[in-house]
């Protein structure tokens, strides 16, 4: 099956008696936009849209049945802040590494790295490790550092 559109959300629909087909996808797959998955009753689908999946999106749907996206949990780490001034602080490391973060008002959610983790208690930050849905996040992606300025991208999602 190729499904290219999000029909709704499971949260949104009246399932009805309805079976519910999850196609389970990682935190990093939510904004490619071609995929190639196999769901939970083993129907390989094929996924073409042109925007970023979010948990529980509808990719199919009849008087019997609805093909849906299930968000894998991952390990991340949840970093709590005390301040304004911690959490400008904490927002300038992880950019500079390029990490996508998920803020929230008094914490910071990003993907799990031992580097990261220990970088993040080194420098007094309350950072714990979590198992969870990584969703709402800014994604950051590199950039380089020419000689004909400094050039940013940055998607929000």
């Amino acid at each position: 099956m190729i499904c290219e559109k999000i029909l709704g959300n499971i949260k949104d629909t009246d399932i009805g008696g309805r079976s519910v087909n999850k196609v389970h996808i990682d935190w990093f797959e939510r904004g490619k936009r071609l995929l190639k998955k196999t769901a939970e009753n083993g129907e390989e689908i094929g996924i073409k849209v042109t925007s970023p999946l979010n948990d529980g999106d509808i990719l199919y749907e009849d008087p019997k049945h609805i093909t849906a996206v299930e968000l894998d949990p991952c390990e991340l780490i949840e970093i709590t802040v005390r301040s304004t001034e911690e959490m400008g602080r904490l927002c300038f490391e992880i950019g500079n590494r390029h990490i996508s973060p998920a803020i929230g008002p008094r914490n910071v959610r990003i993907p799990y790295d031992e580097p990261t983790m220990d970088y993040l208690l080194k420098l007094g930050f309350k950072a714990t490790r979590v198992y969870d849905k990584f969703s709402g996040y800014i994604e950051c992606r590199g950039h380089s550092h020419d000689s004909h300025g400094h050039h940013h991208e940055h998607r929000h999602e």
